[in-house]
C-alpha cells in the first residue's frame, strides 16, 4: 500500500512538471478566449480586471525605471546594462496579469483569435472585448502612475526625473512608422511570454514563461502600448514638453495598431493555423 502511495505521487509531481505541447497551448487558448469573453458577462468584475492589468503594467514600469536608471555610474561605461536592468524588472507587470487573471488589451490580442478561428464567437465580440479592456487599461495605468508615481515623488529627484522626461520625448519623437513596427515586435514577444506561460503548470513555469521574452524586447526598446499609457504621462506629469495630443498620435496610435498585428497574426493566427483542426 505504501508502496502503491509512492507510485502516485511520483506521478502526480511528474504530470504536474510536465509541459504541454504546442497543440496543447493553444487549445488551452480556445477555453482562455472564450472565458475571457463570457466574463464580459460581468460589466463590473471584467472592468476591474482591466483596469489592475493596467496597474500591474505600470508597476512593472517604474520598477524598470528606479533599477535600470538607478546606477548612472554604471550604466554610463556600458549602455547595454540600463536597458538590461530595466528589462529585468519590467516582466514582474505581466506576471502579475497571468498568474492573477487581469485582462490585459496585448495579451488578449492574440488569446481570443484561435477561439475565433473555431467559430465560437465573431469577430464584434474580439473588437469589443480589445476595446473595453483598452479603457481599462488606460484608467488603471493613468491611476497608477499619478497615486503611486508621481503624488508620492518617486519620480521626483534625480536621476529619475531626467529619465522619465527623457523617456516621454523619445516616445514622441520616431517617427510613426517605426513606432508601429516597434510595435509588432514588442506584442510578438508579450504573447509569446503568454504562450510559454500557458505551457506550465507551476507558478515557477509561468514566472519563467513571462520573463524571457518580455525582458527581451524592453532590452531591445520596443513599444508597448498599454506600457506607454505610464511612461508618457509620467513624463508629462514631471514636466516634459509633450501634449495629450503628441501622446495617443505620435505614439500610442501607431503602437496599438502595431501592437494589434503583432499579437493577433503573429501570435494568435499564426498559432491557430498550425496547431489546430480546420
Amino acid at each position: 500500500m505504501t508502496s502503491l502511495r509512492h507510485h502516485c505521487i511520483l506521478k502526480t509531481i511528474y504530470t504536474t512538471m510536465e509541459l504541454r505541447t504546442p497543440k496543447e497551448i493553444t487549445e488551452a487558448t480556445v477555453a482562455a478566449g472564450c472565458r475571457k469573453v463570457e466574463t464580459m458577462n460581468s460589466m463590473g468584475r471584467f472592468f476591474m480586471q482591466s483596469v489592475m492589468a493596467g496597474c500591474y503594467i505600470s508597476l512593472g514600469g517604474i520598477l524598470s525605471v528606479i533599477v535600470g536608471f538607478g546606477f548612472p555610474g554604471l550604466t554610463a561605461e556600458n549602455p547595454s546594462l540600463q536597458r538590461l536592468l530595466s528589462g529585468c524588472m519590467f516582466p514582474v507587470g505581466l506576471i502579475l496579469v497571468v498568474v492573477l487573471g487581469a485582462e490585459l488589451f496585448t495579451g488578449n490580442n492574440a488569446l481570443l483569435v484561435p477561439a475565433y478561428m473555431k467559430g465560437h464567437y465573431g469577430a464584434w465580440k474580439i473588437a469589443k472585448n480589445w476595446t473595453l479592456v483598452y479603457l481599462g487599461n488606460l484608467v488603471g495605468a493613468l491611476a497608477f502612475t499619478y497615486l503611486f508615481v508621481y503624488y508620492v515623488g518617486l519620480t521626483a529627484s534625480s536621476p529619475y526625473h531626467e529619465a522619465v522626461t527623457g523617456i516621454a520625448k523619445a516616445k514622441i519623437s520616431m517617427p510613426w512608422l517605426t513606432v508601429l513596427v516597434k510595435g509588432i515586435g514588442a506584442n510578438w514577444c508579450v504573447c509569446l511570454a503568454v504562450w510559454l506561460a500557458l505551457s506550465g503548470h507551476t507558478l515557477v513555469d509561468k514566472i519563467m514563461g513571462c520573463w524571457w521574452p518580455v525582458m527581451a524586447f524592453v532590452v531591445f526598446g520596443y513599444e508597448h502600448s498599454i506600457a506607454n499609457m505610464f511612461f508618457i504621462p509620467c513624463g508629462m506629469l514631471e514636466g516634459a514638453e509633450v501634449t495629450v495630443g503628441d501622446m495617443i498620435l505620435s505614439n500610442l496610435v501607431p503602437a496599438t495598431i502595431g501592437n494589434i498585428l503583432g499579437g493577433a497574426l503573429f501570435v494568435g493566427c499564426v498559432q491557430g493555423y498550425i496547431h489546430l483542426k480546420k
